[in-house]
């Protein structure tokens, strides 16, 4: 394993990782309160301050021993959760969708603004490999966790909505599969099924859309 390489790794991602599992978690805190529950806030989880929303493992040491295990080839890991009592908001099925929604929807707003700061920088000549590449992994980064979060199985952002959007009777039956949850997306992810059926189409559809949004701004700074 090339240390160099790893180091250079993690200075190029560390930033946008940071950004998105930070703003993620926070906005799913904010639009509870905004729907009646102040769990998170309470508990100090709406900020944007990292550390509140790091998990030694799953952010820190999950990924890392992947990266070493595997040679790069595959990385996993996951934030700490927002707590969210559902019970607490105004509307419970229908606030639940904005809830899960918020966490991708703030992932999609930045991969934009990683993508327009790329033209901004390309547009005014600057050639420093370094923010350029960690403005394209912005972008990657942000969509990943955008189109992951939105698989349709819970614990995942995608199962909640799907729960808020069913019939009651067919929703009971999905959240039902929460407390396997988990354990059922780490083996998808493993065997390339969520890759293969879902991550590659949403994303590619994901860069489609933000290179139709971009479109104005790179035709300033083009």
């Amino acid at each position: 394993m090339d240390i160099a390489h790893l180091i250079q790794t993690i200075a190029l991602y560390a930033l946008p990782v940071l950004f998105a599992i930070t703003i993620h978690e926070a906005a799913h805190g904010y639009v509870a309160r905004h729907f009646g529950d102040n769990t998170a806030y309470v508990l100090g989880r709406v900020t944007l301050n990292p550390l509140k929303h790091i998990d030694p493992v799953g952010t820190i040491l999950m990924p890392l021993v992947l990266y070493f295990a595997t040679s790069g080839a595959f990385l996993f890991g996951y934030a700490k959760p927002v707590p969210v009592r559902f019970d607490k908001l105004r509307n419970p099925k229908r606030d639940m969708i904005w809830v899960a929604l918020a966490g991708p929807g703030v992932n999609f707003i930045q991969a934009f603004l990683w993508g327009a700061l790329l033209y901004i920088l390309r547009g005014m000549e600057v050639t420093e490999p370094f923010f350029l590449k960690m403005a394209q992994g912005g972008v990657l980064v942000n969509l990943v966790m955008f189109a992951f979060n939105l698989f349709p199985l819970p614990p995942l952002d995608g199962g909640r909505i799907l729960v808020g959007l069913l019939p009651h009777r067919q929703a009971e039956l999905v959240s039902r599969v929460e407390p396997w949850g988990f354990f059922i997306v780490m083996a998808l992810v493993i065997s390339g099924v969520v890759s293969t059926l879902w991550l590659q189409p949403l994303m590619a559809l994901s860069y489609g859309l933000l290179d139709i949004l971009l479109t104005p701004i790179a035709m300033i700074f083009g």
